[in-house]
């Protein structure tokens, strides 16, 4: 393994190595991408994220490679089928969730113009910098996550609570919550000025 320093939620978990140094807290911008996260956070709702992330392909199989529009008109029973699938958490409400917040995304990219507008709209368009020594630290959910969540539900989005939200704006680099002593944190600090803490 290597010797850089790492956020300690990495542990030694090898899947955690590319996720954490290449994925976690980057800025994504691209709505389909911002899609199948938002669904795989939902799906670990409960669960550990270790679990999703090593589900994550047999997910992408199971749901078009989260092309919004072909979830959105998967039909009952492709959405059975899914339940029967190994490969992916067989939770009813959750598999049945994807179509759902699939028909809600493509409303939101009707009124936004793109689903990555609107979220990144909670975070005034730039990520926020947090400044955290000890993961002890880092909070579960935030204002911002908390109007996130109000507003994704008020649109009939599942699976969307605040913690969720908050998950997703952490992995999608909306936040940048690696630890100050992580050798993510400087390359990803650097584009905006970190919030007071």
């Amino acid at each position: 393994m290597s010797q850089k320093i790492r956020c300690a939620w990495v542990g030694h978990q090898d899947i955690y190595l590319p996720y954490h140094d290449h994925e976690w807290g980057v800025p994504l911008h691209d709505d389909q991408r911002q899609f199948e996260m938002l669904c795989l956070e939902g799906a670990q709702a409960g669960l550990t994220w270790i679990l999703i992330l090593k589900k994550r392909e047999e997910y992408r199989r199971v749901f078009h490679e989260f092309e919004p529009n072909r979830v959105a008109a998967m039909s009952d029973v492709e959405l059975e089928a899914a339940l029967l699938d190994p490969g992916i958490v067989r939770n009813r409400l959750k598999v049945f969730s994807v179509r759902k917040n699939a028909q809600a995304f493509l409303q939101v990219v009707d009124e936004f113009g793109s689903f990555d507008q609107y979220l990144w709209g909670f975070v005034g368009g730039k990520p926020i910098v947090n400044a955290w020594k000890h993961i002890s630290e880092v909070p579960a959910w935030t204002a911002e996550s908390d109007a996130m969540s109000k507003d994704l539900k008020k649109r009939g989005f599942k699976f969307v609570g605040s913690t969720i939200c908050y998950a997703h704006m952490q992995a999608t680099g909306m936040v940048n919550d690696h630890t100050t002593d992580c050798f993510c944190y400087a390359p990803l600090a650097k584009p905006a000025r970190a919030k007071a803490v």
